[in-house]
């Protein structure tokens, strides 16, 4: 008996916390979630809603990326600066270029392979770009950033909207791992019920059964989640994860690893073309992939390859390497699969959160948890409410009663 009432405390306990969780951040969370939910397929929204800049036409013979660079070179009297390569038949690429001088990044520009067309660039506001635009400051600021207004004197708009954004996912995951044990039920021989929706019930019992079902389905990807999303909201979350994970370095090393000379390597003009770079990529990354080249300023420094896996079940974790643009040297390798477990992890931090781990396969399961996160606290405030109500109608049947004997 004592066991069981130390229990029943503790159940009520953890209700209890599940609850305010729940109702505090419930409206941040829903608009966090559901803006979550669209931008998953952020790439794939924006490349199907203007598919002239990412789709092309196979015709003929692709022209070599040396004989693209040139061209466009020549044309906007710019440098290349960096290369997005992809192999697909169907599938444009992009040159981001700037001129001597220019701050920022550039301007990137879509291309066709076979033409040489440049068929737009990353200046063209499309109207799908602004939309996705809205969900992601919706997602990670609450829109705050788009407020021109300070609304505190003490930070700016952008860190308000992110500083809330974390307490809201911090609580949403205090509820979700709350949930597991309420899911529990009170006698053990009746855990199935907890797996499945009773749909010919009453649709109070149905919205109970969908927010207790569909959480235990999502747990996992709820909490990593949720684990991942404080990562962007707070500096010591994020240090702690790196920490964690075995990915943190001090600032002074990274300012000193910034700052180390390069080896010298080759006088201007004797850089192999980029074709020849990712062949010799190639050697070392003998995979289906797309590449991104970073070419440097300063012709005395390395170049800069990353290589994505391509396909349904893609690893997410690039490649990276620097080699010698003279001699195509390898001079430093960074490949995913040669770091330990714990760096893995630590280093996918973006991908746990946005479903990227394994391509369309875990992107598909991310955008389903999404959908059941934003449902969460809806079906909960409606069992709240329920509750509430069932507590108050004894009382109310009672009065009658009562009026009754004194008549």
């Amino acid at each position: 008996m004592k066991n069981s009432t130390l229990w029943e405390k503790f159940r009520h306990v953890i209700n209890e916390i599940h609850l305010y969780a729940g109702l505090i951040s419930g409206i941040i969370v829903v608009a966090v979630c559901l803006s979550g939910t669209i931008y998953v397929y952020n790439s794939e929204i924006r490349e199907s809603a203007s598919p002239e800049l990412y789709q092309v036409e196979e015709t003929g013979t692709r022209m070599s990326a040396e004989t693209l660079k040139e061209k466009l070179e020549s044309e906007y009297q710019s440098n290349v600066v960096a290369v997005n390569w992809n192999n697909d038949p169907d599938q444009s690429v992009q040159f981001t270029l700037k001129q001597e001088g220019e701050k920022g990044r550039g301007t990137t520009y879509f291309v066709n392979p076979y033409t040489g067309e440049v068929l737009g660039d990353s200046g063209i506001k499309t109207s799908a770009a602004e939309f996705m635009g809205y969900m992601f400051s919706l997602h990670r600021w609450l829109m705050l950033d788009r407020i021109e207004t300070p609304m505190l004197e003490s930070m700016s708009n952008r860190d308000l909207g992110r500083l809330i954004n974390g307490i809201a996912t911090l609580l949403f995951t205090l509820g979700v791992l709350t949930g597991i044990v309420i899911w529990f039920p009170k006698k053990v021989k009746n855990w199935r019920q907890g797996l499945k929706v009773k749909w010919n019930a009453n649709w109070k019992r149905v919205n109970h059964d969908l927010h207790n079902t569909l959480a235990f389905y999502s747990l996992i990807f709820l909490l990593l989640m949720g684990a991942t999303g404080p990562f962007w909201s707070f500096g010591w979350y994020r240090e702690g994860w790196q920490k964690t994970w075995d990915t943190y370095q001090e600032p002074g090393q990274r300012n000193e690893q910034e700052g180390k000379p390069e080896q010298a390597m080759i006088p201007d003009g004797e850089f192999k073309t980029l074709d020849e770079m990712m062949a010799a990529t190639d050697k070392t990354l003998a995979y289906e992939g797309i590449y991104r080249i970073s070419l440097p300023e300063n012709q005395a420094e390395p170049v800069s390859i990353s290589k994505y896996r391509t396909g349904f079940f893609a690893r997410s974790g690039s490649d990276q390497l620097k080699i010698n643009g003279a001699t195509l040297e390898v001079l430093e390798a960074n490949l995913f699969s040669d770091l330990p477990f714990r760096q893995q992890v630590g280093r996918s931090v973006k991908s746990l959160h946005t479903g990227e781990i394994f391509g369309q396969f875990t992107k598909f399961i991310w955008f389903l948890a999404c959908l059941v996160a934003t449902s969460l606290p809806i079906t909960g405030t409606l069992i709240w409410l329920n509750k509430k109500k069932k507590k108050k109608s004894p009382n109310r049947n009672r009065i009658p009663k009562k009026k009754m004997e004194v008549a």
